[in-house]
């Protein structure tokens, strides 16, 4: 894509869910068939980068999104789950790989305000993660900040789990928040995205869901679309 974060994020619709698309969920033997079936119903694409240590599993890395970048036009959001010691750089690496967005977690707080400086100074989108055990206020220093706040609400890096009870209330919490703040910060769900609970998520507040197999697994890319939009 690659464009000013201000420009890229007034494209992006207020009247309905914003559709993120998990690439962790596509082929990823056939990645780039996956990339053109998803053209023209991805708002978002949603990579998720995890170090094994952070989260329990190795994702994606700087080289892939880069041919990802050369493939789609879509933004692409890069979601780091690393450690400390090795956050900043990654932020460095991925911004010059060609993400549009790059969300670092809030558990990261001994780093945090270097990776999002980092971040303003490339020019690109910011975002900041809890995870769903971390108290929906440790967003609070960070909101002047960041362009999208993500709520987790599964544990880190595991895929196949159901929504945690709290996380409607946690999405609640977050809205208010965001309120207060007084500029608009696109609030996600990540995790536990399932039919049964988009609709409830919606409701308490999400204006983006990360679709992994809700998005892959559909046989009718339109029809789920629509579905999603119509919420």
């Amino acid at each position: 894509m690659t464009m000013t974060s201000a420009n890229w994020l007034a494209t992006l619709p207020t009247d309905r869910l914003i559709a993120e698309y998990s690439m962790w969920s596509a082929d990823l033997i056939r990645l780039a068939d996956d990339l053109d079936r998803i053209q023209g119903h991805a708002d978002i694409l949603h990579v998720d980068v995890a170090d094994g240590h952070f989260a329990p599993a190795f994702l994606f890395f700087p080289d892939l999104v880069a041919r990802m970048r050369a493939a789609t036009t879509l933004p692409i959001h890069v979601h780091l789950m690393v450690a400390d010691a090795v956050l900043v750089e990654q932020v460095r690496q991925f911004a010059d790989a060609g993400a549009d967005l790059i969300s670092i977690h809030a558990e990261n707080a001994a780093v945090a305000d270097e990776a999002l400086a980092l971040i303003g100074e490339r020019g690109l989108a910011a975002g900041i993660v809890l995870r769903v055990e971390t108290a929906v206020a440790a967003c609070r220093p960070y909101l002047d900040r960041i362009d999208f706040l993500t709520l987790l609400g599964t544990a880190i890096g595991v895929k196949g789990q159901g929504l945690d009870p709290a996380a409607t209330e946690r999405l609640r919490d977050a809205a208010r928040l965001i309120g207060q703040a007084g500029r608009r910060i696109v609030l996600a769900a990540d995790g536990g995205i399932r039919e049964n609970t988009v609709p409830v998520l919606r409701a308490a507040g999400a204006e983006t869901v990360v679709m992994g197999s809700l998005a892959f697994g559909a046989e009718n890319l339109a029809d789920r679309m629509r579905w999603l939009h119509a919420l």
